[in-house]
């Protein structure tokens, strides 16, 4: 591909989206270093202050990029195969995975959580109260909340489109508004307007523990209004945006502009919220929490935008490496949570700082996982229910060969 829709694929964004699910390994292995009191099921003897500020900036742009990504290949999808093939697509690619994995990974997860809660009580399970019962509003999602969310904003996406084509059913108004305002909004201070909902979002969250940002909307089967609404917002952004895709190469050309800014205003925001150290406290409404979220809002678009601008910019070419890495990605984040819990029990009892343990811990995990993608996910039915169906090199060679003989 040449650049934004110069070609039949988009590498740049394939390679975005992928980088930001692999992102994701690096962000939950950080729990177990996070500085203060217990946040995580098991925490290390060497805690770090710079894991934390990694865990603080990660979570500040990782699913506001790939929200925005989800929406453009979204609607790319629905325009390449119409309503009908669409919706099967999505069941097969993002439900269907829902449905078979979250059963699978929460009963790994509890027998992880036991057995870590097992290694800390010096191999005797520890007394405590029974689980909640499972209800609507308990539902535990655990990462794969994404997915569910995913499906909500499709639904959504689909009945706003009926609409919208009921109304304006030749598109006049959708060129004459709509695609003005998306650019108007696409252009340079794209992050002052695109911070507004997730400012206004998050300061409307009642009972908000600001120093954690948006409210990561894993439990539950209905998504709390703040996540909705930051992540929402970027998946409509990302719909709008394919309609016109040459803005990307704007961003390509400003990307660097955006770097400083998203630095600053994630440093001021950290500061804002109490320091490097999470601070598990949740504030009153005050000037201080409305400057957080408008900080927190633009931080998190100046990051989406230099990153995506960086990728058209410097990556849109094919790459073997990171095609393999984005087909991959899906898969190693669904599993990764449970290798990660197993790995952080096994690593906090031994001396060792952080530096050496976090990434023996990331390295470990990423081993583990691309193995299983290769051997045992790639080609396989897995595989095609993920990615598409593959076929495995040496058959790929041995069809014409074999065409060619008859």
């Amino acid at each position: 591909m040449g650049g934004v829709g110069g070609g039949e694929r988009y590498h740049a964004l394939d390679a975005v989206r992928g980088g930001v699910l692999i992102l994701g390994v690096f962000f939950h292995a950080t729990l177990s270093f996070l500085p203060g009191e217990q946040m995580w099921i098991v925490m290390d003897q060497s805690r770090s202050v710079e894991l934390s500020v990694l865990f603080f900036t990660l979570h500040v742009f990782r699913m506001t990029v790939f929200f925005v990504l989800a929406g453009f290949f979204g609607r790319m999808l629905l325009e390449r195969l119409g309503v009908g093939a669409f919706v099967m697509n999505r069941a097969k690619r993002i439900a269907m995975p829902l449905v078979m994995f979250w059963p699978i990974v929460l009963t790994a997860f509890i027998a992880v959580l036991i057995w870590a809660a097992v290694q800390a009580n010096g191999g005797v399970a520890p007394e405590g109260p029974p689980p909640p019962p499972m209800t609507a509003e308990t539902f535990p999602l655990l990462h794969l909340w994404f997915l569910y969310v995913l499906l909500i904003f499709y639904a959504a996406a689909l009945l706003v489109r009926s609409l919208v084509r009921l109304i304006d059913r030749k598109g006049a108004l959708r060129a004459r508004l709509v695609d003005p305002f998306t650019r108007f909004v696409a252009g340079p201070i794209a992050p002052v307007l695109l911070a507004i909902p997730v400012a206004i979002a998050l300061c409307l969250k009642p009972s908000w523990m600001m120093w954690f940002g948006i409210p990561t909307p894993d439990t539950g089967l209905v998504p709390n209004t703040a996540a909705l609404v930051a992540y929402g917002a970027a998946f409509t952004f990302g719909w709008l945006l394919q309609r016109q895709p040459q803005i990307l190469e704007g961003w390509g050309e400003r990307w660097a502009l955006y770097v400083g800014p998203a630095i600053g205003a994630t440093a001021t925001a950290l500061m804002l919220a109490g320091g490097a150290g999470p601070v598990v406290e949740v504030l009153e409404p005050s000037l201080k929490t409305v400057g957080f979220a408008a900080l927190y809002g633009f931080a998190s678009w100046t990051w989406t935008i230099a990153i995506i601008g960086f990728a058209v910019r410097h990556v849109s070419g094919h790459s073997p490496a990171r095609r393999y890495l984005a087909d991959a990605s899906y898969w190693i984040y669904i599993v990764h949570l449970p290798i990660l819990i197993t790995l952080q029990t096994l690593v906090a009892p031994y001396d060792g700082p952080w530096f050496v343990k976090y990434p023996l811990i990331v390295a470990m995990a990423f081993a583990i996982m691309l193995a299983s993608y290769q051997w045992f996910v790639r080609y396989s039915f897995i595989g095609a229910i993920l990615n598409g169906k593959r076929q495995k090199p040496a058959q790929a060679r041995a069809r014409p060969q074999l065409a060619a003989a008859q």
